[in-house]
Parts: C-alpha cells; sequence; structure tokens
C-alpha cells in the first residue's frame, strides 16, 4: 500500500500536504500489526509485512560475518533511520528502517525512534517479493541522497549482491557485483570479503 504526496504545490499547501503525509504515516505505524513495517521513501508510505525464515536467515548470516571481521562495529536491524525528502516527493523527509546498519558502536545512544544517518557506514537491504522495487530504485536513491558511503543490496530474486558506493546527489558513482555464492569485497572502513555463499537463495 502506497500514499503518494504530489510533485508540486504552494508553499503553504505543501506544508500543510507534508503535515498530513506525517500524520498519517504516525497513524499507520501505531496501528500496524507487530512485526509489521512502516516506511515513509519519496513521499510514499509503505507498509511491509513481516519477513519470511529465508530473509532472515540473510541477514542473520550477514550479521554475523560483520561480527567475525569487525568487533568494533555496531550491527542494528530494526533501526529507524531519517532520510533527506525531495522536491517529487514534498520534500517530506524519509523515514526507513534497514534489515541491517553497520556504524561505530554507540552512534545512535537515546530514545528518538528515527535516527540521523551520518555515522552510518553501510546500510543493507535483501529483498522479497513485497519489498524488491523499493530496495533496488527508491532506497537506493534515497541513500545515496543521505550520503551513506555504502549501500549493499542483497537481491534474492535475481541471485546477485550489489555493493553500491561513492555517493552523489541521487545516485553511487560506483558499484560491483557477484553471484550470491561468491565473495564480495566489502572496502575500507569495512576491510573484508563477504562470503555470500551461506546465503539462502528466494
Amino acid at each position: 500500500m502506497a500514499l503518494a504526496a504530489p510533485e508540486r504545490e504552494p508553499s503553504a499547501a505543501a506544508e500543510e500536504r507534508h503535515a498530513a503525509v506525517e500524520d498519517a504515516f504516525e497513524a499507520l505505524s501505531a496501528a500496524a500489526p507487530e512485526g509489521w513495517r512502516v516506511e515513509l521513501v519519496e513521499g510514499e508510505i509503505h507498509v511491509v509485512p513481516p519477513a519470511n525464515g529465508d530473509h532472515e536467515e540473510v541477514v542473520s548470516e550477514l550479521s554475523g560475518q560483520v561480527r567475525d571481521h569487525r568487533k568494533d562495529l555496531g550491527r542494528y536491524t530494526n533501526l529507524g533511520l531519517r532520510l533527506p525528502g525531495t522536491a517529487a516527493g514534498g520534500q517530506v523527509p524519509g523515514k526507513v528502517i534497514p534489515d541491517l546498519v553497520l556504524a561505530p558502536k554507540g552512534s545512535f545512544s537515546g530514545s528518538g525512534e528515527y535516527h540521523d544517518p551520518d555515522p552510518v557506514l553501510l546500510v543493507a537491504e535483501v529483498t522479497s517479493a513485497s519489498t524488491g522495487g523499493n530496495d533496488r530504485m527508491k532506497k537506493l536513491r534515497a541513500y545515496a541522497r543521505a550520503g551513506i558511503p555504502h549501500y549493499l543490496l542483497i537481491d534474492r530474486e535475481a541471485g546477485r549482491v550489489t555493493l553500491y558506493s561513492d555517493p552523489r546527489s541521487e545516485h553511487y558513482a560506483r558499484s560491483s557485483s557477484a553471484d550470491i555464492s561468491a565473495k564480495i569485497s566489502l572496502p575500507d572502513p569495512l576491510g573484508f570479503d563477504l562470503d555470500t555463499g551461506q546465503f539462502p537463495l528466494a
């Protein structure tokens, strides 16, 4: 389900629409059943059902490999990030919950639900039938717009993993890909090879 803000409006009307989208987002977030995610990406609200077991196995394996190589990093799941808005979305700030966020430990202390993305070193998304389109397009733009250095997209449907880096405006200038089952290098400041051989396919 998606609710969209219009592309262009006069300032006062845009502010009113912005407030209406925020109110709708808060209401849906409060009403969502346990395990469901409500995200706001490029002015649209997306309600995402709970992930299946294979999805969670991938997230767990990814988190475990990070722990084995970089014990100094925090590995965050169910962490809300606040992202810059877009003109097309009426400048409504994004609110997302990535599958995994890597950042120095202690980066997100405090009680807020959505955090500034400045400390983030990498976000990872694992696709599913309900999220794949957003993960491949809207979130790709949103994470680049936020200046997040690395975006790891694990595309189970395509059987590919892609690391995006060097964010510039609404895109990443660099990317590298590998089949799920191969290794892909995570450059500094991560500095290790991710072995996707243990990732279950869709």
